[in-house]
């Protein structure tokens, strides 16, 4: 079987997109997550350094100053006990006081050195602490003149830290620098001391005491206070973590002390650097593992999509293109369409006879007649043309090879003949025939829309001219169509708005005399296009499903204006359609109680087809009519196939010769020798004889002596309105003039 082309719609990207963007997504957090994990973890560790750096500055500041204010109390108490307070007070050379001050050397050895300073900065005595002094001056202290500067600096604030405040005290310290060396001065200003307050001494003095910064102090400070690295540097150290500013006599920050900070932050993350790691590996993990999983479930989808997408794009039963594919097929192959380009063309092809294999045989044969009739269409057609199932018994064909008049005759007739050889179903040979529709591009359209409506329009009209047959679209096809939509539409309405109108044949005594009957006949005065017959709307009534409606309306309608004629028989027609629905004698029952209708009167117009299909169920309907007193009547006599069972077997009260018997009719032809073994025989049944078609006063006498009981036909009157029943029946013998005319 050539291989069909088929419309793709799979959706696979659609899985790949979805699947890249939730693998970003998905990226994206564990990026951030982990972030957010190492931030903190820096964060938490920055901050455990920098609680560490505030702490042992803090301790430091606290143990240089706690230092300075020890020495600042032990030298007033040292200089409060000693004979030098009396010294000073009592005049005497300079050798006196210099040898008092070093009676007090012994007790100096927290310093460097010390002198007392008198007016005009001249020094009266010094000395040094021969322990850190490799050798003595006999000159004086040596930086004699940066401690002098300091020693008279009008300085009141604190020697260690960031914050200036003021000291108060007899002593005072401050830092001075000599070079490449760090000094820590200690002043003591005698006069405010109590032993000094009697005022006594000539000259104002100040004791004054030094010791040097030096590594050794720096180191004992540094193991005492369990802090690494303790140095003494004059530049700003670039951490602000481990930095501790030594003010001079002026308040600004002349050295800085800084060290080697401990770090627990770093020795913490050092600690738990394997369990971050596993716990990073951990997140890893799960994050392959999801990527994983979700690539896996993307293929499912992917695969589970394309499996849609086929489904959706196929006919399950005959494997074909289903109507979404074949639309979508046409719109794409319609897009490379030009007027001076090539053509195609659409075929809609209907099976006939598909209905009776399928109440036959059953809806198993008729699946196993689908497939095969799919495989057959697609042997007729050439490689690149598409055969898809549009639902029920339709198919559709795109043909783009050959899509020329006579090439789509040939692909017609190919089909007509391969569609009506027999087919083997269940083991027995079923014969079927079909209708093709056709319609070309871009002749006659160049929509999709446009080129099935006109190849459904020609499918109609192949039907119409007898089946198993193809017709190409023609423009009066379309003209028709249309007539066919405003017909339906504007029924429609008028049944609604009760805008239909009646008209009666009066149905009289073979002699002429007695009108004993009327049959009512529909008419519609359309407001636009006039008076429109019945053969032109009974028929697009009974193919758009809107003969029910209509005939339940004539029959309510009639009732309803025959009330007035009693003892006339109303004869009313029935469609087959109309017979056959379910609620077909329960309508009618209410329709005549709700008019108040004689049903005794009512002669309801059936003709063969009513009783073809199911003659069990018309059975059972007609015997549920009699018995509410509705007569019937068998209309169009003669035409059918099995007229003498129909009477044999169902209770009809009249039987209507057909009016084609009639029209021909000569009194010693054929159809005059039909005429009247068929009145003979209703005769003979006990039926009344109603003959149609009455035109001529030969037909009259013909059928008076043949025996019927009833005429009807142009004669005596055509369908006229109620008002003009009316008056006939108000005249004794309404057509003496017009047989005796005759």
């Amino acid at each position: 079987m050539p291989a069909f082309t088929a419309a793709k719609m799979t959706n696979a990207g659609s899985s790949a997109r979805m699947f890249a963007s939730t693998v970003v997504t998905l990226g994206c957090a564990f990026l951030l997550l982990m972030a957010a994990g190492i931030g903190v973890v820096v964060a938490i560790t920055r901050e455990a350094n920098r609680l560490e750096a505030q702490r042992q500055g803090e301790r430091i500041e606290a143990a240089v100053n706690a230092q300075i204010k020890l020495s600042e109390l032990r030298l007033e108490r040292l200089v409060a006990a000693g004979d030098l307070p009396e010294t000073l007070q009592q005049p005497g050379p300079p050798s006196v006081l210099q040898a008092a001050l070093k009676r007090l050397g012994s007790q100096l050895m927290d310093f460097d050195g010390a002198y007392i300073d008198g007016t005009g900065g001249a020094v009266l005595a010094w000395v040094e602490n021969p322990t850190s002094i490799d050798h003595a001056s006999l000159e004086g202290p040596r930086h004699i003149e940066a401690l002098q500067r300091s020693a008279k600096s009008s300085f009141v604030a604190s020697v260690i830290g960031d914050e200036v405040s003021p000291q108060f005290g007899a002593a005072r310290s401050t830092i001075t620098t000599d070079g490449d060396e760090t000094l820590i001065l200690t002043v003591i200003d005698l006069s405010r001391m109590a032993s000094f307050s009697s005022g006594t001494s000539p000259t104002p003095l100040s004791f004054v005491a030094y010791r040097h910064l030096s590594s050794a102090m720096l180191s004992d400070l540094a193991d005492r206070n369990r802090i690494a690295d303790i140095e003494l540097v004059t530049s700003p150290p670039a951490d602000p973590l481990s930095k501790l500013g030594l003010r001079t006599a002026d308040g600004k920050i002349g050295a800085w002390l800084t060290w080697s900070p401990a770090r627990p932050g770093d020795v913490m993350l050092r600690r738990f650097l394997w369990a971050l790691i596993a716990v990073a590996l951990l997140f890893s993990a799960i994050f392959v593992f999801v990527v994983q999983r979700l690539r896996a479930s993307a293929e499912q989808i992917e695969l589970r999509e394309r499996q849609i997408q086929r489904l959706a794009g196929q006919d399950e039963l005959s494997l074909l293109p289903n109507r979404r594919s074949f639309d979508l097929t046409l719109d794409q192959t319609l897009a490379h369409i030009h007027d001076d380009g090539p053509s195609l063309a659409v075929l809609l092809i209907d099976l006939d006879r598909f209905k009776a294999v399928n109440d036959t045989y059953g809806h198993t044969a008729g699946d196993e007649l689908i497939r095969q009739v799919a495989i057959r269409l697609s042997g007729a057609v050439q490689v690149g043309d598409t055969v898809a199932r549009l639902g029920g018994d339709e198919f559709g064909i795109i043909q783009t090879h050959s899509a020329t008049p006579a090439g789509c005759a040939a692909l017609g007739e190919r089909i007509l003949a391969s569609l009506t050889e027999p087919f083997t179903i269940t083991g027995a040979e079923v014969t079927i025939g079909s209708s093709i529709g056709i319609a070309m591009a871009p002749r006659d359209g160049t929509s999709r829309e446009a080129l099935l409506k006109l190849a459904d329009t020609a499918l109609y009209e192949a039907k119409n001219s007898g089946r198993n047959r193809y017709a190409f679209f023609e423009s009066q096809m379309n003209r028709s169509m249309q007539l066919k939509r405003m017909v339906e539409d504007d029924l429609r309405h008028a049944i609604d708005n009760d805008q239909l109108m009646l008209h009666y044949q009066p149905q009289v005594s073979v002699d002429g005399s007695t009108i004993v009957g009327v049959e009512a006949l529909v008419r519609w005065q359309h407001p636009a296009h006039g008076m429109i017959p019945p053969s032109d709307f009974i028929a697009i009534a009974e193919e758009r499903g809107l003969i029910v409606p209509l005939s339940e309306w004539v029959l309510r309608r009639a009732c309803t204006e025959a009330k007035r004629w009693k003892g006339i028989r109303l004869a009313v027609n029935v469609s087959p359609i109309q017979f056959r629905h379910k609620d077909f004698v329960a309508n009618v029952i209410r329709t005549i109680a709700e008019t108040d209708f004689d049903p005794a009167q009512l002669e309801l117009e059936l003709t063969e087809g009513v009783l073809i299909e199911d003659a069990d169920a018309a059975e059972a309907a007609m015997m549920d009519i009699r018995a509410h007193g509705v007569g019937l009547a068998l209309d169009d006599f003669g035409t059918g196939y099995s007229s003498l069972i129909y009477l044999r077997r169902f209770a009809f009260d009249k039987i209507k010769i057909d009016r084609s018997f009639l029209e021909y009719m000569e009194a010693t032809g054929e159809s005059a020798i039909l005429v009247h073994s068929m009145a003979h025989l209703g005769r003979a049944l006990g039926l009344r004889v109603c003959a149609e078609g009455v035109e001529t006063a030969e037909q009259h006498r013909f059928l008076q002596a043949i025996g019927c009981h009833e005429l009807q036909g142009f004669l005596f009157s055509k369908a006229v309105p109620a008002t003009e029943i009316d008056r006939l029946l108000g005249l004794d013998n309404p057509f003496a003039e017009i047989l005796a005319a005759a």
